[in-house]
């Protein structure tokens, strides 16, 4: 029973080593392995791979995909005409060489990209320093980020390089601070306001000026029509006066009796209407001929 248990306890044992002493390296990562603290090896390639047992050796992985650092910090920066701007980034970068980096910058890819944070943005500020807002929102922008990525290169690769690409800058937003970002909006208010207030003003002025030439449309329409309805009712009653004439010229005994009949019909024209004359006077001469059973004679 002892000899099992010696024989299982050993196997742990042997299992426990050998697990200790085999890793596998990622394809995403490099794996690195120390030796009493020191780099002894780094693997590329991905795979199984064998070390020495702690303490003896000991390895830790680095990620060796394309990283994104992203800015965070909001402080604004001074252009060339002293405005004070705030400037979003971020930066596509990758660890190249494992034992440069863990030599001169860290253990992890979080120490890079802390270092990497503050390279980028002194390059922003030294390049912005000497731009103005106007080139930061044309095409100059372009230039900007390729000087910024030329800067930060040279920081990594310098008297002590980082073992780190710079693959590329990019800039994301160009604003104002609040303060100065709140003033243009108020004056750019102020000028769409001023902006409508003009066109609101032409509009009304074209709106009189229009009704004012239909009016006078409508005033010269509305003479001529009522000329031309007097011309034609001169006309008419010119007309009119001279069939009449013609025909009392006819027989005036007849055009003297239509002419009292027409009279009489303007005088009675209403049963209320009453009338105080002289019954002896002309008015009733028709009246009193027709009465008498005279009739007006024809020729």
């Amino acid at each position: 029973m002892n000899r099992v248990g010696f024989i299982a306890s050993s196997l742990l044992v042997v299992l426990a080593l050998a697990s200790s002493m085999l890793f596998v390296v990622d394809q995403r990562q490099f794996g690195v392995v120390y030796a009493l603290g020191q780099i002894k090896e780094v693997i590329i390639e991905p795979g199984l791979n064998f070390k020495l047992p702690p303490p003896f050796q000991n390895v830790s992985y680095i990620d060796k995909r394309l990283l994104t650092l992203d800015s965070t910090d909001a402080e604004p920066m001074l252009t060339l005409e002293k405005q004070r701007v705030v400037i979003d980034w971020y930066v596509r970068w990758r660890i190249t060489e494992p034992s440069e980096y863990i030599r001169n910058v860290g253990l992890d890819e979080r120490a890079g990209a802390n270092q990497l944070n503050r390279v980028v943005r002194n390059a922003f500020q030294e390049e912005v320093n000497k731009r103005t807002v106007k080139d930061l929102l044309s095409l100059k922008r372009e230039a900007l980020m390729a000087d910024v990525k030329k800067e930060v290169l040279q920081v990594v690769r310098g008297a002590k390089p980082w073992g780190v690409d710079v693959v590329d800058v990019r800039i994301t937003r160009v604003d104002y601070v609040e303060a100065i970002t709140e003033s243009v909006y108020r004056r750019m208010e102020a000028e769409r306001k001023r902006v409508a207030n003009e066109l609101r003003s032409t509009g009304a002025a074209e709106g009189e000026k229009i009704r004012a030439d239909a009016d006078r449309q409508r005033e010269v329409t509305i003479a001529n029509a009522y000329r031309d309805a007097q011309k034609i009712k001169g006309e008419g009653d010119a007309e009119a006066a001279r069939i009449y004439a013609e025909a009392f010229g006819r027989d005036p005994q007849f055009a003297q009796f239509y002419r009292s009949l027409e009279a009489y019909k303007a005088s009675f024209n209403k049963k209320s209407d009453v009338m105080v004359l002289d019954p002896s006077s002309d008015f009733f001469k028709t009246m009193r001929g027709a009465g008498a059973g005279a009739a007006p004679a024809k020729k």
